[in-house]
């Protein structure tokens, strides 16, 4: 099983209760993924409660193998997703894979 984990920093252009939306949206939407992509065994974000930190949520995902990982990485409602609530306001990320 790969457990993967990145974090994101958004641009502060997103900013008090936009941001809070712009959040939960992005929240909700990556946690249904596992419906529509068959190589995610689950996956789920957590937001950053602390505003002293530079990163603002943490998307946990499980797969498999790095190749169903792959997978799920160029799946078109992954990459639309991504399209719509990261990479417009992407600051910075950091990835860590690990298999347990």
């Amino acid at each position: 099983m790969i457990t993967h984990i990145v974090l994101f920093q958004l641009d502060e252009k997103l900013a008090g209760e936009e941001k809070k939306s712009h959040l939960a949206a992005l929240k909700a939407d990556f946690e249904q993924l596992p419906h529509t992509i068959e190589e995610l065994v689950d996956l789920h974000i957590e937001l950053n409660v602390n505003p002293a930190e530079k990163y603002d949520l943490a998307l946990i995902a499980h797969c498999e193998d790095l190749q169903k990982l792959h997978d799920y990485a160029v799946h078109p409602d992954h990459v639309a997703l991504v399209g719509k609530y990261i990479k417009p306001y992407l600051v910075s990320r950091a990835c860590v894979d690990y298999e347990e």
